[in-house]
């Protein structure tokens, strides 16, 4: 049997997998022109948050999903509702404190700082998903490290989609409504992973979602860049698509004739 210390080890590296990865999708697109040390703030508590909020659903909804399941004797009825509600309000509520710190708000950075946020609060749920997930029978099989990998990296990225939304509601004054539907959809993940840790084939229903929400987070990141960062990456990217026009139009050149002429 692997020793808890390595499975905590393995577990923390795969779910600082998938925030590596998550950062890279979208923040790095638009790397300097955003407040990064508030971004980098806001992964600190988001670790601080995200490691009570994985123990507490731990504790309170998958210890108990994962007795019934098991026991042939009792018969599922499903998540604790209030007990789930109670997990994801929690979570909801003081992510929302958070995006609302002066230096968040001063520049506008809420739905950069959600993203960051999302991707620690997601990681820490994913790290204690997997440490009970390396503990079953059927987890190192083809299949069940597959399901792993997908945890490690989809649960960050939909923490981070949730939570940038969040921020970008904040943005339109709609703190309630962020709060409320911030939580609905952490109970929805919630729900989902926990199925997908015993029916993987669950994942053919939420890749979509995920996929379909992904290009949306490109437009919140977007509205939270200052206006001349707007106009200086509009600048850049114009740049960059002069030089690959520019490339592309000299490499049939270079194929034919093996060396470039200039005329």
């Amino acid at each position: 049997m692997v020793s808890e210390l390595v499975l905590f080890q393995l577990s923390s590296f795969c779910a600082l997998v998938g925030m590596t990865l998550g950062w890279r999708g979208v923040m790095t697109k638009y790397a300097g022109f955003y407040d990064l040390p508030t971004a980098w703030n806001q992964v600190f508590w988001g670790i601080v948050l995200g490691g009570v909020y994985a123990v507490m659903a731990d504790g309170m909804l998958f210890r108990p999903y994962y007795t019934t399941v098991l026991s042939e004797d009792s018969v599922y009825t499903g998540l604790n509702i209030f007990s789930l509600m109670a997990v994801v309000l929690f979570a909801s509520v003081f992510s929302h404190l958070l995006l609302r710190r002066k230096r968040v708000r001063k520049g506008g950075s809420q739905p950069t700082s959600g993203w960051a946020l999302g991707l620690a609060i997601g990681g820490m749920v994913a790290m204690v998903m997997m440490f009970r997930m390396f503990e079953f029978e059927g987890t190192y099989t083809p299949i069940g490290l597959l399901n792993v990998a997908l945890i490690s990296i989809m649960t960050p990225r939909a923490e981070a989609l949730i939570t940038a939304r969040h921020g970008h509601m904040m943005l339109q004054d709609r703190r309630w409504g962020a709060v409320l539907r911030s939580a609905f959809w952490r109970a929805s993940l919630l729900v989902a992973v926990y199925f997908v840790v015993f029916q993987p084939i669950g994942w053919v229903f939420i890749l979509p979602f995920i996929v379909l929400a992904n290009p949306s987070a490109e437009t919140w990141i977007w509205e939270s860049v200052p206006k001349e960062g707007r106009r200086r990456l509009r600048r850049l990217w114009a740049e960059q698509e002069r030089e690959r026009r520019a490339e592309s139009a000299v490499s049939p050149q270079i194929l034919e004739t093996g060396t470039f002429e200039e005329e």
